[in-house]
């Protein structure tokens, strides 16, 4: 299985337009320089009042499809 890992800070304003449908996806730039982009609905359940901030390790098959997300000490 293959990773990548993100660091990301999403305000609630830009939240609820990813929530609402305006924009779908998240574009981040991964640790090792790779461009990612994902659903914002995989970072749902890390959501709180402030916002969704942290780092993330996205795992993905060999064809590049998401399997799991999970956030990095």
């Amino acid at each position: 299985m293959q990773h990548l890992d993100v660091d990301i800070a999403i305000t609630p304003d830009e939240w609820v337009k990813l929530y609402q449908g305006v924009a779908r996806d998240v574009h981040a730039t991964a640790r090792d320089g790779r461009s990612v982009r994902f659903p914002a609905r995989i970072l749902s359940r890390f959501y709180l009042r402030d916002g969704i901030r942290g780092s993330f390790r996205i795992h993905f098959d060999s064809t590049g499809k998401f399997t799991r997300i999970e956030r990095l000490d």
